[in-house]
């Protein structure tokens, strides 16, 4: 699901790519979900892109084989949410993170939203927010 992570490290290509015809990639890609227009505006500012591109770049650069690094179990309290309309994150995936947490852990589901939860369900998401930091 999360294939495009690889496609933005090819630095200028991404930013090529993205661009093109209007914007045609990042439209088709972003299947309608959050305020695509709003990003579009924001990202055609200069060096936006790129800078938006690398936040992956840096959080997923090519590693040398082997073994994985073994991190230690996350002790503070975790509040995983996920929404069923994700066409980029799994549900599997984060309801799993929570044999990486050894504090508490809470795992919610929002039915119907997209990737973007704060956008499409905001009132749900806040009200899981809330009770969590409670």
């Amino acid at each position: 699901m999360a294939w495009y992570q690889l496609f933005f490290q090819f630095e200028g290509i991404a930013e090529a790519t993205i661009q093109s015809d209007d914007w045609a990639w990042l439209r088709e890609f972003s299947r309608g979900d959050g305020d695509l227009e709003r990003y579009i505006e924001d990202l055609s500012r200069p060096g936006a892109l790129t800078a938006s591109l690398n936040w992956y770049r840096a959080n997923l650069a090519p590693r040398m084989p082997g073994s994985p690094r073994q991190l230690p179990p996350v002790t503070a309290p975790v509040l995983g949410v996920w929404s069923t309309g994700d066409h980029y994150l799994d549900g599997e995936r984060m309801e799993k993170s929570g044999a990486r947490v050894d504090g508490s852990w809470r795992y919610e589901v929002i039915p119907g939203a997209s990737h973007w939860i704060p956008l499409d369900a905001p009132d749900r998401l806040n009200e899981l927010l809330l009770d969590w930091l409670r």
